[in-house]
């Protein structure tokens, strides 16, 4: 009987040898986890990027102002033709009207009361049905500006070998700037007092100014050109062109953002 005990003895050894290694790879896997489980439990919160300020109570405005002012400057254009078989020939006489013409102009008066200068120069072929090259033609101009309407003129009927071809009225630089500097003041008047209103009335004691832009415009009221018609009597006369001048309205925009408060 005494050999089974044995035996049974040694059977049993084996199986608790088992157990306590297991325990000791759990108690160990524990020890291993435990740290990490508490550092995740009371490690601080990430922190969180602060919200940009967001702008409140901003209000979009725009107001303009318009100044009407007599146009000042006046650019009468003069122009001939001429049509030849060769190229070079249509180019010397173009030049030839164009120096006669520079000539008879003159330009003794300040540039502010008539500038002279050239203006197109041109010369092209003339084709037939079939494509081909048969004649030379070509145009050269003449610009008169400036303030002074009365010289403009006189010179402008001086010039025997080219005829008026175009007139148009405008602005000066310095009547533009008068009237823009105008037009601006009435604008930015017209903005701070909108803004004021508009806060008022949403319930605001005022404003704060943001940012703002400022524009300008200027168009003619009444256009003028010089039509066919002016254009032959000017040819058959050597008096000069009686012109008018219209009005322009000169515009100044100012737009911007205001945050009332």
């Amino acid at each position: 009987m005494a050999p089974r005990a044995a035996g049974r003895a040694d059977c049993a050894y084996p199986m608790n040898h088992r157990l306590v290694r297991a325990a000791r790879a759990l108690a160990l896997l524990l020890a291993i986890a435990a740290p990490a489980a508490h550092a995740q439990t009371h490690s601080p919160a990430t922190p969180m990027c602060p919200t940009p300020n967001v702008p409140q109570n901003v209000i979009q405005l725009s107001a303009s102002g318009q100044v009407e002012v007599v146009q000042d400057l006046l650019t009468l254009t003069l122009g001939t033709a001429r049509e030849g078989a060769d190229a070079a020939g249509v180019q010397a006489a173009l030049r030839q009207a164009l120096d006669e013409a520079l000539r008879q102009v003159g330009a003794s008066a300040p540039a502010d009361q008539m500038e002279v200068r050239t203006g197109a120069f041109r010369v092209h072929p003339r084709h037939d049905r079939n494509g081909r090259i048969s004649g030379w033609q070509g145009r050269a101009e003449l610009v008169l500006e400036g303030r002074d309407f009365a010289r403009i003129t006189q010179a402008a009927a001086r010039a025997t070998t080219m005829v008026i071809d175009q007139l148009a009225f405008g602005l000066s630089r310095t009547q533009r700037a008068r009237a823009e500097t105008e037009a601006q003041t009435q604008a930015i008047e017209r903005f701070k007092a909108r803004a004021s209103d508009v806060a008022r009335a949403f319930g605001f004691a005022g404003y704060t100014l943001r940012e703002v832009s400022v524009s300008g415009d200027a168009g003619d009221i009444a256009p003028r050109g010089f039509g066919k018609a002016s254009r032959m009597e000017a040819m058959a006369a050597d008096a000069p062109v009686p012109v008018e001048p219209g009005r322009s309205l000169v515009q100044v925009t100012v737009s911007g953002t205001v945050q009332a408060h």
